[in-house]
C-alpha cells in the first residue's frame, strides 16, 4: 500500500520547491524559474532515515502533475529526475528539452 505524502510547493520569483517532512527531516525538491513556462529542476534530496521508498518519485509526480496543470516545462537537470523521465513516458511528456 502506498503511502499518503502532504506535499506542499513553494514558489518565489526565481524557482521554488516541493517539499515534505518525512522521517529524518524535510524531502525537498527544488527548481529554478528559466522563462515563464519553464523551470529546471536541479535538485532532489530525501533524508538517509526515508530512503528505500517512493518519496523522491512522489515529489516528481508531483512537480509534473502542477507542470501540466500549469502548461509548464521542465529541464531535468537533476539526475535522479532525468532517469525517470526516460523510464517513465508519463513523466517524460512535461520535458522542455
Amino acid at each position: 500500500m502506498s503511502e499518503h505524502l502532504d506535499i506542499k510547493h513553494e514558489e518565489h520569483d526565481r524557482g521554488g520547491r516541493y517539499f515534505v517532512t518525512v522521517k529524518g527531516g524535510t524531502a525537498e525538491l527544488t527548481y529554478d524559474k528559466v522563462r515563464k513556462n519553464i523551470i529546471n529542476v536541479h535538485h532532489t534530496f530525501v533524508p538517509p532515515e526515508a530512503r528505500g521508498g517512493t518519496i523522491a518519485q512522489k515529489l516528481v509526480e508531483k512537480t509534473v502533475e502542477d507542470a501540466l496543470l500549469h502548461d509548464t516545462t521542465i529541464i531535468p537537470q537533476c539526475p535522479y529526475v532525468d532517469k525517470l523521465f526516460q523510464r517513465r513516458p508519463d513523466l517524460d511528456k512535461a520535458r522542455a528539452i
